[in-house]
């Protein structure tokens, strides 16, 4: 798998067995620099792959771009001898807020991935709002309670490492339509809206699914990419319940076996 994946010696201890050297295979954390016309908006921590999906996601999320035709060139930087720096040519600069240009190091696990008000979102050009506060579509609580499967059947870095996380985004129907897997449970978000955008996929059917919590800054990217239904395996945050609910995003929690918890716009849930 190339950079994606590294192979180094460790020690295990076993406190039945005794002490054994050994070569594990772990994921690859690298940086990426994201920059849009010449400035750099961002650096962010991430499992090389996917890059252009990842920074399409991160400039829908963040209100800078609406479409695929927002982004006239991207490509990554010849001076530099791997391929963590990616340079974004917009058709109009005026499509960067203020508050975009900055320069942040976010973390794979946790850090600085967006804006933190959730009135900024709703104010923002970009969030439809329209096409959030509609009613569909109707899921079925089984067929959500099926999806934390079929997400893990398209992890193989997982398989390999146990050291990332995914993002898939899965049809009315429970079919996945893609799956990205990442150091960043953010950038895994960002690399699944980044491929509905720029694919034209039609998000105001589908359902998000990730395997982490739910932070404020995962139910930010989804409600931008106009995704109604969100699942986490873990916990919500306060603050992400709050984004959804004013947001209108079905936030969907604890998604385990036959159980969940609908935190938000339980009507979109069909009940048994």
């Amino acid at each position: 798998m190339g950079r994606i994946t590294s192979r180094h010696k460790v020690v295990r201890i076993d406190l039945d067995h005794g002490v054994s050297s050994r070569v594990e295979t772990v994921a690859v954390e690298e940086p990426l620099e994201i920059r849009v016309d010449d400035e750099v908006l961002t650096v962010t921590m991430r499992t090389p792959g996917h890059d252009i999906e990842l920074a399409h996601g991160l400039l829908q999320a963040e209100g800078i771009i609406t479409g695929a035709d927002d982004v006239l060139a991207a490509r990554y930087c010849a001076d530099t001898t791997v391929l963590n720096v990616l340079q974004l040519q917009l058709r109009s600069r005026s499509g960067v807020p203020a508050t975009a240009q900055r320069s942040l190091v976010s973390h794979g696990g946790c850090g600085l991935c967006g804006k933190t008000s959730i009135d900024a979102i709703a104010r923002s050009p970009a969030y439809d709002a329209i096409a959030l506060s509609a009613d569909g579509p109707l899921v079925p609580a089984g067929r959500i309670a099926e999806l934390p499967d079929l997400l893990r059947h398209g992890q193989p870095i997982f398989e390999r490492t146990g050291g990332v996380h995914a993002a898939g985004l899965f049809g009315p129907t429970g079919d996945a339509v893609v799956i990205r897997e990442d150091i960043g449970r953010h950038n895994s978000v960002d690399k699944i809206t980044g491929w509905a955008l720029l694919h034209a996929y039609p998000t105001g059917q589908s359902i998000a699914m990730v395997s982490s919590r739910a932070s404020f800054e995962i139910v930010q990217k989804v409600a931008m990419a106009g995704i109604p239904v969100l699942a986490c395996i873990s916990a919500p945050s306060s603050l992400a319940i709050e984004a959804a609910e004013r947001l209108g995003v079905t936030l969907i929690a604890y998604a385990r076996g036959r159980r969940l918890t609908v935190c938000s716009h339980p009507g979109r849930v069909a009940f048994p």
